[in-house]
């Protein structure tokens, strides 16, 4: 069966949501109380510079938002955040804190991290033949191609790349992120591009909880029963680096769902994120590159190929492994109300979301162009959303408030 994809992009560049430190995965709840323009806090550390604190293994913003002045440190850290009754849920969406709890994803706990799959049919395909114009077009559906293993060490064959892993009210769930880079940190950048459902659940949920990134997860692609034994520096090489921050779009947060293609023409989200390990280095230092951004939308006809990397973990995969797809892009148009988005054949699964799709830029480098937000019921194909003003606006809210 085919699957659908979303369209028309939205241009106003000041129409974004932003949170403090985040969650992604797959959807919860409906939230319709959901405050989008919470303010952030950076994370606390312990040298005495910054303010904030600290509580054991547990790791704090500098300042709490007002709405969480009830926030307790001690329960969080045991356990509280598995709470996802609506009423609380709703509650801290609208401040999001994410302190960094020490030792929360160890090795185990990333392996057994379900996917965050969203499938859609033909019967969720809209739009027609465009003639010369990418917008409203939805091209023949590609031929499949199969998902390559990605090289080991992914850290020198695929260093930008690594997992998301998340907390949701159905578990813990995984996406896939690249590293980017940051025009305010040169050289220095903590920012990562994933989807918005890795993010937010969208129109019927909020923010998510314990959100990382692990670039490079599983280093030598090690099987289920190696991994048993894997030292945490073959399952996380560079380590793990929490959420301090994130943002998605406003329009994946008012249309996208947990099932089908609403939202995903808007389905992109950008992290602020730190290291686990007090005095780390940046995401960029750590794993030696970030990935410029297209943010201007270009056609299919100016990409002759893309690449898109990512963890599949819905069967036939595991999520352990890296994979990639490499296609000549097509147009793929949901409704009159989206704009037209990329499509290539891959046959990645769930777990594969918001995975980089790199083009080679004018400088003969890759550059992000896409990230993997929707796919099909028979895992025939992916789509994902062309990158513009609304995602450029995520960005830059992002990299202003990390300036310097």
């Amino acid at each position: 069966m085919s699957s659908v994809s979303r369209g028309r992009s939205v241009l106003a560049a000041a129409a974004m949501a932003v949170v403090l430190a985040v969650t992604a995965g797959a959807c919860g709840p409906a939230d319709e109380e959901t405050d989008t323009g919470a303010k952030p806090a950076a994370s606390a550390r312990e040298d005495g510079d910054t303010g904030g604190g600290g509580l054991g293994d547990i790791r704090l913003p500098d300042e709490l938002p007002a709405a969480l002045k009830d926030f307790d440190p001690e329960k969080w850290k045991n356990g509280e955040w598995k709470n996802w009754d609506r009423e609380d849920w709703l509650r801290e969406a609208k401040d999001f804190v994410n302190p960094i709890i020490e030792g929360l994803w160890d090795p185990d706990r990333m392996k057994d991290a379900e996917e965050n799959d969203r499938q859609v049919d033909d019967a969720d395909i809209g739009g027609g033949d465009g003639g010369g114009s990418d917008e409203g077009v939805t091209d023949p559906d590609p031929a499949p191609k199969k998902a390559q293993p990605v090289q080991t060490p992914y850290r020198e064959n695929a260093p930008a790349v690594g997992k998301v892993f998340m907390d949701t009210p159905q578990g813990a769930m995984v996406c896939s992120g690249t590293v980017v880079k940051d025009p305010r940190n040169p050289g220095r950048s903590n920012l990562v591009a994933t989807a918005g459902h890795c993010v937010h659940a969208g129109q019927e949920g909020g923010w998510f909880r314990n959100v990382v990134f692990v670039p490079a997860y599983n280093d030598g692609a090690l099987g289920a029963d190696e991994l048993e034994k894997a030292s945490p520096e073959e399952v996380a090489p560079h380590g793990v680096y929490w959420a301090t921050w994130a943002a998605t779009t406003d329009h994946w947060i008012a249309e996208g769902a947990r099932t089908g293609g609403a939202g995903a023409s808007q389905d992109f989200a950008v992290l602020h994120v730190e290291p686990e390990e007090k005095g780390g280095k940046s995401l960029e230092e750590a794993v030696g590159t970030a990935v410029p951004v297209n943010f201007d939308t270009p056609s299919v006809s100016a990409l002759p190929s893309v690449r898109a990397h990512g963890y599949p973990a819905a069967p036939p995969f595991d999520g352990l492994t890296m994979h990639t797809c490499t296609d000549k892009p097509g147009r793929l148009t949901l409704s009159p109300s989206e704009s037209t988005m990329y499509r290539i054949g891959c046959t990645m699964t769930g777990g594969s979301s918001g995975g980089g799709w790199f083009a080679q830029g004018s400088s003969g480098k890759p550059v992000l162009v896409s990230v993997t937000s929707i796919g099909t019921l028979d895992h025939t194909w992916l789509a994902g959303p062309r990158l513009g003003d609304e995602a450029k606006a995520v960005h830059e809210a992002v990299s202003k408030k990390y300036a310097g």
